[in-house]
């Protein structure tokens, strides 16, 4: 039976709707929603689909769903702000603001190697046990302790848990709050935007539960579980998949109420697609932060095409990765033909990204785990490619490849 789509699109952004239709019909979407924003009007807000893989709730206009390393994007927000007001250098070094970060070695990584996944701290030193990632002064002060796992600044590797309590403690030792409270404060709570990092239990029941695709393995990953390779010295590179990180630091049962309503700053954003692309609308259209932070922020921190030494493992991309400070560069063309374009993937497939230029803000978010990380989903792809499409029939798109 079809799924009903639920929403509106504005007349012209029809091809949205018949891809994100398509993406039921055809790419095995259980539940989505995807919204999107040109010159601060909404011109799509679409949803459809269950929340859970029983088919017994609904996805509604309101659901909240994991939206993984979307989360970074945010994150990266609330840093950003901080170097905007003068109270954040990103050259300084990190343990100008956190003291105790300055063992094992790290005294001189500055906080802008935090943001562009230069600081070699894709782990802690040791594993962590189960539910310690809901412990904020657990995982800071074993982050603290460790050693780096290659030379810091030589090389980039994808921080993919450690990010969020790296920039999130610089954000909470200069502001005072947590990084959930910082962007509630700052940012989402001003803007009404539907977007939790620390999800309030009595907000909970709107949670979509996260569906694997059919037949993986419970405890595998989107990367696959390839053999951990031996990490060597501060002078060795050493391929490291992103199954180091996730051994070490388990995220555990991202269903479950205690990973809802920790702080995860990298990977447990709840949000509803239009909260998402209500946050980016601000960066699309030069509000929140200035000109100059924009520009700051999706300036390249890669050397030409320097492999991520984590992303390769997994990206259909290829080794080369180019990272901005906090956020993915649109170098393959996943958030339009835009190369100015810059967002954040999360794991399984969603997506939210500003093209300022076109002042173009985009969300889509799911609950059924597919291929993509980086925006390379193909339920996205075509959702991106449809709304340049009709942004193309309404007058041209600015800044095309």
């Amino acid at each position: 039976m079809p799924v009903r789509v639920h929403g509106r699109c504005a007349p012209g952004f029809e091809p949205v709707r018949e891809e994100f239709a398509r993406n039921f019909a055809e790419r095995g979407d259980l539940g989505a929603a995807v919204a999107v924003s040109v010159d601060g009007e909404w011109v799509v807000d679409l949803w459809g689909g269950d929340a859970d893989r029983s088919g017994e709730r609904p996805w509604e206009r309101d659901t909240l769903v994991n939206t993984y390393s979307m989360t970074k994007g945010l994150t990266a927000l609330c840093a950003h702000l901080l170097v905007d007001r003068g109270e954040l250098d990103l050259d300084a070094p990190v343990a100008r603001y956190w003291p105790e970060f300055a063992r094992a070695g790290k005294a001189d990584i500055p906080v802008r190697w935090l943001l562009s996944h230069r600081a070699g701290l894709i782990a802690p030193a040791e594993p962590l046990p189960p539910g310690a990632v809901h412990d904020w002064e657990k995982v800071t002060e074993a982050l603290a302790a460790t050693a780096p796992w290659w030379r810091p600044g030589t090389a980039q590797g994808y921080h993919a848990v450690t990010f969020g309590f790296l920039v999130g403690e610089v954000v909470r030792r200069i502001s005072g709050l947590s990084l959930g409270a910082f962007l509630r404060a700052e940012v989402t709570g001003p803007l009404g935007a539907d977007v939790h990092v620390g999800t309030p239990d009595s907000e909970h029941g709107r949670c979509a539960d996260m569906a694997r695709p059919e037949g993986s393995a419970p405890g595998g990953t989107i990367f696959g579980d390839a053999p951990q390779p031996p990490v060597g010295g501060l002078d060795e590179h050493p391929m490291a998949p992103v199954t180091l990180a996730l051994r070490y630091l388990p995220l555990g049962d991202v269903n479950g109420p205690a990973y809802r309503r920790a702080e995860i700053p990298s990977a447990n954003g709840h949000a509803t697609a239009r909260g998402m692309a209500a946050v980016y609308a601000e960066l699309a259209c030069g509000r929140l932060l200035s000109a100059g932070a924009v520009e700051r922020l999706r300036t390249s921190q890669s050397a030409g095409e320097e492999p991520d030494l984590v992303l390769a493992a997994g990206s259909p991309f290829g080794a080369a990765w180019p990272w901005g400070l906090g956020y993915m560069l649109n170098q393959y063309g996943q958030a339009g033909p835009n190369p100015r374009a810059f967002g954040h993937g999360g794991a399984g497939g969603s997506y939210g990204f500003a093209d300022p230029e076109n002042r173009v803000a985009y969300g889509y978010v799911m609950n059924r785990m597919g291929a993509g990380t980086s925006g390379e989903d193909l339920r996205s792809y075509h959702l991106v490619d449809a709304l340049y499409r009709a942004l193309r029939e309404r007058g041209g798109v600015v800044g095309g490849r």
